[in-house]
């Protein structure tokens, strides 16, 4: 009794952690890809202005307001989105659920509302004047749609990523089952590399979490792969 309520505080303890890491890495994959939509989309919409008074625009609107509002922006269209496509408690599993959610939480329409926002706060105060302003509000269709396209590549990207990590697990898996220790080593450092790239998945946490154990057991064990039952019980224990 008392060692499933040990497994149990463990799991909840995953659980919260991969929900804090699925939201730091959305934030910070979400963000980049709004902040470089921007980036290309001003370049077009503000074509007589040479690099380093774009770059002045882009980071008079970001530090306006937009820099701090984008962080909500995300993770309340993230959390609408959830409860919209029906994850009331727990993580996202796959990341056609993300892509779903970001679509059903109106990111895209809060960042163009914050956009507005920032651009009349910098006009305002005189940070910006009124004819770049002017040529912004113009932009800003082209400027949402460099977003949105920009999210939507990082997700797709993402996807990718997930299947790469997922077959680089199956490879190692393969290869253990043939005591092939290059082949392992081969596979575990294209899962170490892609784990840090990819979008946190509970299974997919469990999955490399187990691997990497059982693999150090058998490097610490001079490659020996004779391990005994309750070796491999303590290596495939999440910790």
């Amino acid at each position: 009794m008392a060692e499933l309520s040990l497994d149990i505080n463990e799991n909840l303890k995953l659980n919260n952690k991969v929900e804090e890491n699925q939201k730091n890495f959305l934030e910070n994959s979400i963000g980049q890809a709004i902040n470089v939509g921007i980036d290309i989309a001003l370049r077009a919409v503000l074509p007589n202005l040479i690099e380093d008074e774009i770059i002045n625009v882009k980071d008079t609107i970001l530090e306006n307001g937009f820099k701090e509002g984008v962080k909500e922006v995300i993770n309340s269209g993230i959390n609408f989105g959830k409860s919209a496509i029906g994850i009331v408690t727990g993580n996202f599993e796959n990341t056609n659920q993300i892509q779903l959610a970001v679509k059903k939480g109106g990111i895209i329409d809060k960042v163009s509302d914050l956009l507005d926002y920032s651009i009349n706060f910098a006009k305002k105060k005189n940070l910006i004047n009124n004819q770049i302003a002017t040529l912004i509000k113009n932009g800003k269709n082209n400027i949402i749609s460099s977003i949105s396209d920009k999210i939507e590549e990082t997700l797709t990207n993402q996807i990718k990523a997930v299947e790469k990590l997922e077959k680089y697990c199956e490879n190692w898996k393969d290869a253990y089952g043939n005591k092939d220790i290059s082949k392992m080593e081969k596979a575990y450092k294209n899962i170490q590399n892609y784990l840090s790239k990819t979008i946190p998945f509970e299974k997919i946490i469990n999955n490399a979490r187990k691997i990497e154990n059982i693999h150090s057991l058998i490097k610490n064990n001079g490659n020996n792969f004779n391990l005994t039952a309750d070796e491999l019980k303590l290596a495939e224990k999440l910790q």
